[in-house]
């Protein structure tokens, strides 16, 4: 008997790419359609309701100033560094008897407490690029310093999944694809913006800034990263991925939605509302493992003090209600949130009220399966490598725990080699 949703979704498939775009395009183009149909069909799986471990990808673009997110209050190099920027040592949330939390961060510290956020201090890698887009790529597909990967490393993920584990389609909330899901088989979605599946009204995408290294006032200057285009500009291949977001909308993405409920209360920002179309996607049986998600307006190199403390309070309150809104959809203990900045900020503030971009920063994990805490020490303020913090934990050491672990892909499969692992996931 014939699939009722393999059947739909290749009828749709055929009317996307067959009729659609068939008046507007070169009569050439209609011979990829029939490579195109295969491909697309096997990208895909039907909905499975299969409970299986999730993880979500934050970027916090721009670079986080890390040392205003984890504050050294008990360091006076901190505040000599930073005389109009440093966070008083009684407005911080003490995690321990040397650092604590920006003030901003309530939710946060509530999950630290409960055992449910882990902070990995020092996250860096050897040779350091202080160019978002270029550290932005390294992240994404966990290369050398001086090395380029064509295919992102959750992309990587994705190819190398065994057919037990089937990755379904990661899916990227976002007008493009970030280079971290660019893979050999293309299975990854971008879904533009909520409103565009009659979720909710009132988003527009955030651009991306063309300017790599432009100075601009109260940390507007990254907004979203998403590394190199790659192969993605041939003609049959964005065919493919137009006709996917399309069949991903028409076929899945409403009916998931509808089938999903809301749970918690989330703010009224660009990442809530993102955050809230995952647990949406998460509650109503997407197949996806893998989501990506990025926050802009990190990039503090003028007026920082404002700037920092908005969009770490932003930051605070959607991770707050995704987490309660898991928790309500019984989710909680099989997705993890990975978040990550392509770079911190240097320890010195600048003549702008500002700081400039640096190297090692911390990176956070949230969800029922972390090792919560401080993992790590804080990098030293003093040994300083040309103004920046020193990294003791390599990124792809992060990366490959998660893999391993969580994913249940052998790691050096896909990150090349044999990076090691951190203490931050519970045993399963």
């Amino acid at each position: 008997m014939t699939d009722p949703l393999f059947t739909r979704r290749r009828f749709l498939r055929t009317v996307i790419l067959g009729g659609a775009v068939a008046p507007t395009v070169p009569s050439f183009i209609n011979s990829t359609f029939a490579a195109l149909d295969g491909t697309a069909a096997s990208a895909f799986s039907p909905v499975t309701g299969k409970d299986d471990t999730i993880l979500v990808v934050m970027q916090l673009a721009g670079g986080n100033d890390g040392l205003n997110t984890v504050v050294p209050y008990a360091d006076d190099a901190y505040f000599k560094a930073r005389p109009g920027l440093a966070i008083p040592a009684g407005r911080v949330r003490r995690l321990d008897d040397y650092c604590g939390l920006h003030p901003s961060l309530e939710n946060l510290s509530a999950l630290l407490d409960g055992g449910e956020a882990a902070i990995v201090q020092g996250v860096g890698y050897p040779n350091p690029n202080r160019s978002h887009f270029r550290s932005t790529e390294i992240w994404h597909t966990a290369s050398d310093a001086d090395k380029n990967e064509a295919f992102g490393w959750l992309g990587r993920y994705c190819d190398a999944a065994c057919s037990g584990e089937d990755p379904g389609a990661p899916i990227a909330i976002g007008d493009q694809t970030p280079q971290a899901l660019h893979s050999k088989s293309g299975r990854a979605i971008a879904i533009g913006a909520p409103q565009d599946y009659k979720f909710q009204e009132g988003m527009e995408p955030s651009p991306v800034e063309p300017d790599d290294d432009a100075d601009a006032p109260a940390g507007g200057s990254i907004d979203m990263l998403f590394g190199s285009a790659g192969k993605e500009a041939d003609v049959a291949d964005f065919l493919q991925r137009t006709a996917l977001d399309a069949v991903a909308s028409s076929a899945q993405v409403q009916d998931i939605l509808h089938r999903g409920h809301d749970g918690a209360r989330y703010p009224a920002s660009d990442l809530g509302r993102r955050l809230k179309l995952i647990a949406r996607l998460i509650g109503g049986g997407m197949t996806s493992r893998v989501y990506y998600v990025s926050l802009g307006g990190f990039d503090t190199h003028s007026n920082q003090a404002g700037a920092h403390e908005r969009q770490l309070a932003a930051f605070d309150q959607a991770v707050g209600a995704f987490c309660s809104d898991l928790k309500q959809q019984g989710n909680y203990d099989r997705v993890l949130l990975l978040t990550f900045s392509e770079f911190g900020r240097r320890v010195a503030q600048n003549g702008s009220g500002g700081t400039d971009h640096g190297a090692a920063a911390p990176l956070f994990l949230f969800g029922g399966g972390v090792r919560g805490g401080l993992h790590g020490k804080h990098p030293s303020l003093t040994k300083l490598d040309r103004g920046d913090l020193v990294h003791h934990t390599d990124f792809r050491s992060v990366y490959a725990t998660i893999l391993d672990q969580w994913l249940r892909t052998p790691s050096a499969t896909v990150l090349g080699r044999n990076f090691g692992s951190v203490p931050v996931l519970r045993a399963a």
